[in-house]
């Protein structure tokens, strides 16, 4: 069976492969599809298979899919990522792909926010194309916190306009795990699942955890979305990225990363990196 990790040169398609390795895949067994094929020279050495993938350029879509099975579908970072996805989703039923698995983000069906939007219209398109897939719904990615938790190492706060929201992060790694699995096994066929850590917290335990991690204290300050606003423009940020910023926080506020049931500790088999592991594990990497 032939695995193909898109966005294999990122920080969770490079998980996902170590995962997939840990599991006892052959590298050969394993094809990385990057924009910029130089970029993943060490994952060549190691007898992975590499070959050039660009969302947003389908001509390269239908070589890269040739002879493969299943397909792992990181969601993309481009501005307009539901097309890129689409042309994904479109050469791997071209291609008679039989399982795919893509990253998705939480609650997308619940509740409305802007970063969830292109999710959702991601897994409508699965479902409408009929491929057999599974939707892995990631809560945040602890290591969404470094640059604050770094800032905070001068400043001694965590600012956010999140109230007293929670959030149900885990690591990147507990994500590839997930992931590795969902691509090697057969019981998450036509399943989405709400993945996320085991602790739901808040930006007072973010703080403790980022002052421990640190060896100073550190405070969460509460402000309005407004005054978010307002500080990202003042930092730097064009009105419309500051308040597509401000719009996550909102999101949270309103609870699109507070639900955790255990379901990723149970699919991996272990609990997930508590917060501060997670913090204390990024900041040493990078």
């Amino acid at each position: 069976m032939t695995l193909l990790v898109t966005a294999a040169s990122g920080h969770l398609g490079r998980l996902v492969v170590d995962a997939l390795l840990e599991r006892g895949v052959a590298a050969s067994d394993i094809v990385a599809g990057v924009r910029t094929p130089a970029k993943v020279d060490d994952l060549a050495a190691r007898g992975v298979g590499v070959v050039e993938l660009d969302y947003s350029r389908p001509e390269t879509l239908a070589a890269a899919f040739a002879g493969v099975d299943r397909v792992l579908l990181i969601s993309g970072t481009d501005a307009d990522r539901v097309a890129g996805h689409r042309n994904v989703i479109d050469a791997a039923r071209a291609a008679g792909v039989e399982r795919l698995v893509y990253t998705s983000a939480p609650r997308v069906d619940q509740v409305d926010y802007a970063l969830g939007a292109d999710h959702k219209a991601t897994e409508e398109a699965i479902a409408a194309s009929g491929l057999s897939a599974t939707v892995l719904r990631h809560n945040w990615y602890t290591e969404n916190y470094l640059d604050a938790v770094a800032r905070a190492a001068d400043t001694g706060e965590i600012v956010a306009a999140v109230g007293d929201a929670r959030v149900a992060s885990a690591s990147r790694r507990d994500y590839a795990a997930a992931a590795a699995i969902a691509l090697t096994t057969d019981e998450l066929a036509g399943r989405t699942l709400e993945v996320g850590g085991d602790v739901a917290w808040t930006y007072d335990d973010l703080a403790a955890a980022a002052g421990e991690v640190l060896g100073r204290p550190v405070s969460y300050t509460a402000v309005t979305l407004e005054q978010l606003e307002a500080g990202l423009q003042a930092a730097g940020l064009d009105a419309g990225t500051a308040a597509f910023v401000a719009g996550i926080d909102d999101a949270i506020a309103r609870g699109a990363l507070s639900q955790t049931d255990g379901t990723l500790s149970e699919l991996i088999g272990r609990p997930t990196t508590p917060l501060v592991d997670g913090l204390r594990e990024g900041l040493a990497a990078r």
